[in-house]
This record gives C-alpha cells, sequence and structure tokens, in this order.
C-alpha cells in the first residue's frame, strides 16, 4: 500500500436490477463508471461464492470457496451472449427494485440458466471457451459439480448423509454417478462457466477504468461443502467425516459465551506436508478474480479458537497456535507481492501484530469503533491511524453511519463525536463528517 487511493465496499448483490438481487449486468457497470466520475480507485467486495437459504443466503457460508455465486449472473449480459433472448427476460417476476428477493430471484435465475444452458447446447463454439475454461478448472469445478449435483439428487442432506461409498468417494462409484447425472453436472460448469466468463469482463473494465477490485477470504469454508467432501484429510474430522473440533472465538465484551461459529477447523500438520498446496490454490484462485484481498478473520491464522463439537457455546475452547511465519512465507514464495489486507478488528494480540509487521500487511480502522472509551488513545481514531492501514467508516458488519448515529452509539459515544469535532453534529451531516475525517487520515 504505497499511494493513497480510496473508494467503496459494496457488494454485488447491493446493485440495482431488475431480477431480484444485483448482478454483474448493467448496474455494475454503471457503479464502475460512477466511481471512475468520483475519482474513487477502488471496489472492495463481500464473497461472491454460491450461497443458499439454508445458511442465510451469507456469502461467508458457501458450499465452495473456489465456484461462483450464479444469482449474480447477468440476465441482460446473457442477452448479448445470445444465450436468452429478451422475450425470456420480459417475463420475469415485478421484482422490488430496493430489496433483493432471494427465493424469488433464484427461482427466475434457475429458470434463465435452464433456457441458456439448452440453447449453449445447440449452439456452436468455435473458439472452445467452454471446454478450455472447464479444463483449466478442473482441479475445484469437477468435484463442486458433482458436489452439487449429488446434494441436489439427495435432497439436500449434507454430505456426510450420503452413502458410504460416495461420503468417501470411492473412485468407481463417482465414476458411475458422474455418468448418471452427466447432463446436470454439465449444466453446473456451464453456469460457472457463464458466471465467471461476466466477472472477468467486468474486472477488466474496472481495470482500465484505473478501479482496483478487493475481494473477501473467508478463513474457514463450511463443512457441508466440495472443499470438506474432496478434501477431508485437511480438516479435523472423525471416523465418520463429522467435525470433532469446530472454529469460533472465546467470550468478550461481545458475547459472554463467545461465537461457536461451527466451522470445521484446519488440521495445519497435514496442509504443512504438501506445502499448503490446498491454500495455494485457494489464493492463486482469488488472486486472478482480484487485485487484492482481504482474509477475513486473521488472527485465526495466527492463533485460532477450536471447540469440541460436542460443546454447546464456545466457552470451552482453547487457543492452538498455528504455522503462520511458514504458510506466510510459502504463500510469499509463489506471490512475491502478496497483496493481503488482514481483517484485524476486535482483540488483536501481539504475536498477531508481529506477523502483520513481519509480512507487511496492511490492517483496517473502523470510525464506528473509535469513539468508545478514551478516544486520545483509541486506536480507531483517526489521529491514531498508521499509514499502513486502510480506514473505513464501517463495514458490512456495522450499521450504516447515520443508522449507527441514531440507534447504535451510546450517549457517550455521541458525546465524544461532538467534543471531537467540535461542533454539534446531526444525523443527517454525520456520514459526511466520517468520511472526511478518513479522507484527512494518513492510512
Amino acid at each position: 500500500m504505497k499511494s493513497r487511493k480510496s473508494g467503496v465496499l459494496l457488494h454485488i448483490s447491493s446493485l440495482p436490477s431488475d431480477f431480484g438481487i444485483g448482478d454483474m449486468g448493467k448496474g455494475a457497470y454503471v457503479f464502475a463508471d460512477f466511481l471512475a466520475s468520483a475519482e474513487q480507485s477502488v471496489w472492495q467486495l463481500l464473497p461472491i461464492n454460491p450461497i443458499s437459504a439454508a445458511s442465510g443466503n451469507s456469502p461467508y457460508s458457501s458450499f465452495s470457496a473456489f465456484a461462483g455465486n450464479p444469482l449474480l449472473i447477468g440476465p441482460d449480459l446473457m442477452v448479448q451472449d445470445g444465450y436468452v433472448s429478451w422475450n425470456d427476460l420480459v417475463r420475469a417476476p415485478a421484482f422490488e427494485s430496493a430489496r433483493t428477493d432471494y427465493d424469488r430471484a433464484s427461482v427466475f435465475k434457475h429458470h434463465i440458466l435452464d433456457i441458456a444452458y439448452e440453447r449453449f447446447l445447440h449452439t456452436p463454439d468455435p473458439e472452445c471457451r467452454y471446454e478450455a475454461f472447464a479444463k483449466d478448472n478442473a482441479h475445484w469445478l469437477d468435484d463442486y459439480a458433482m458436489f452439487v449435483c449429488l446434494k441436489e439428487h439427495f435432497g439436500g442432506a449434507p454430505w456426510n448423509e450420503w452413502p458410504k461409498d460416495i461420503r468417501d468417494r470411492d473412485p468407481s462409484v463417482l465414476n458411475a454417478w458422474g455418468r448418471k447425472l452427466a447432463d446436470r453436472i454439465s449444466r453446473e460448469k456451464f453456469c460457472q462457466f457463464l458466471f465467471f466468463r461476466q466477472w472477468f469482463g467486468l474486472k477488466a473494465y474496472c481495470n482500465r477504468k484505473k478501479i482496483e477490485i478487493i475481494g473477501d477470504i473467508p478463513i474457514y469454508v463450511s463443512y457441508d461443502s466440495a472443499d470438506v467432501w474432496a478434501n477431508p484429510q485437511y480438516f479435523k474430522l472423525d471416523e465418520d467425516k463429522k467435525p470433532s473440533l469446530v472454529a469460533g472465538v472465546p467470550p468478550d465484551y461481545f458475547s459472554e459465551t463467545g461465537q461457536l461459529w461451527g466451522n470445521p477447523v484446519y488440521c495445519w500438520n497435514r496442509l504443512k506436508e504438501t506445502s499448503y498446496s490446498w491454500w495455494l490454490d485457494r489464493m492463486e484462485h482469488n488472486l486472478r478474480l482480484f487485485d487484492r484481498v482481504r482474509l477475513d478473520h486473521f488472527r485465526g491464522f495466527v492463533a485460532y479458537w477450536e471447540v469440541p463439537v460436542t460443546e454447546k457455546t464456545a466457552v470451552n475452547g482453547k487457543w492452538v497456535e498455528a504455522p503462520a511465519n511458514e504458510f506466510f512465507s510459502t504463500l510469499l514464495r509463489r506471490f512475491p507481492t502478496l497483496p493481503i489486507i488482514a481483517e484485524d478488528l476486535g482483540v488483536i494480540t501481539p504475536d498477531v501484530k508481529e506477523v502483520m509487521t513481519t509480512f507487511d500487511m496492511p490492517g483496517m480502522k473502523l470510525l464506528l469503533f473509535a469513539f468508545g472509551g478514551d478516544t486520545a488513545t483509541n486506536p480507531y481514531i483517526p489521529h491514531n491511524h498508521v499509514a499502513n492501514s486502510i480506514a473505513y467508516t464501517g463495514t458490512h458488519d456495522n450499521n450504516t453511519v447515520k443508522g449507527w448515529y441514531v440507534n447504535d452509539a451510546s450517549d457517550s459515544e455521541r458525546k465524544n463525536v461532538t467534543s471531537y469535532y467540535g461542533r454539534a453534529v446531526e444525523a443527517d451531516d454525520v456520514a459526511w463528517l466520517l468520511i472526511r475525517s478518513v479522507m484527512m487520515s494518513v492510512a
């Protein structure tokens, strides 16, 4: 981070769209034009992986750490590519323009992708773009497509409840199911082809306008995912392939019982034996998608809180040291620039700060955290920012600035805001006040 730049954190699903959810179509390009006209040079996103209603449609809980979310495919761009017609789109439901309707958007997008796939099957592809995509991404795409189709076949059951020979990935059995589900698997791969075709088109457009894309990598993956099903050896599972230890964070001032996330924790010793090959593949994939990435829950790469799966809260967990220096040194050898932002919010211990310093990784400074306690020493207050950091008003985990000021801030925090800026602060101008503070920060 050798140059100052600024931009907006906005997930694709929040963009304007006629199809129930923001996508990579016209709205995304209009937003990129807006950023460029406003002389902004950063667009930060949340994870763009597949989501599911069972996990609250959270992009931090996905069937795959590699695949893209088909709901973010832009139908208008599918028309340009000849996969659907405008007549197909006029039958879309009348979606509410201001809110995402995941259920109805999912039904509509599924229908449109079915039409696109049928036309694709009967459309010549002289450049073999689909075949090239499938070959280049086979290391994750084959397992993901098989996983999604098997999960659908077994009524949505988690993979550990599938027949044992499929759960344990018996090669002959998987080959037989691959033949049985061949058309469905091909459709799933085609959807991924469309997603990444649109994504790289949008990224190239942004880069041409000097806009850098920042992605987001959750540290953990979902247990019910293609990643764990295909690579169980890299996670702490029992003999029945169920998690034996799960991730979370210990009790703190946010929660007396901590947070029990339930993701399986990594078996770092096994990862080390392969020179962290799975993580190298994951990082390489993401650095193709983005110009820079934020590592969520960065402290978990230094030491992580693991909890026995039998526990109901995170209280009875323990800290386990991770091989941070060796791991990041391995990444640095593969990716010499290592363009990583460390999500270092919350209680950060000296060992985490040391790793960030060693590998020159910028951290995050949130202004919504700046007005609690003593503003003279608060690390998030603008006068205490350091150059190698990224300053935000807030993130996706927070209310809006105005919403925070009106509904969430304590009386003492509002008093600190008034005292810090030396004047009465109204709800309608507090956001611009904090934005101005970010712009004046040395971050």
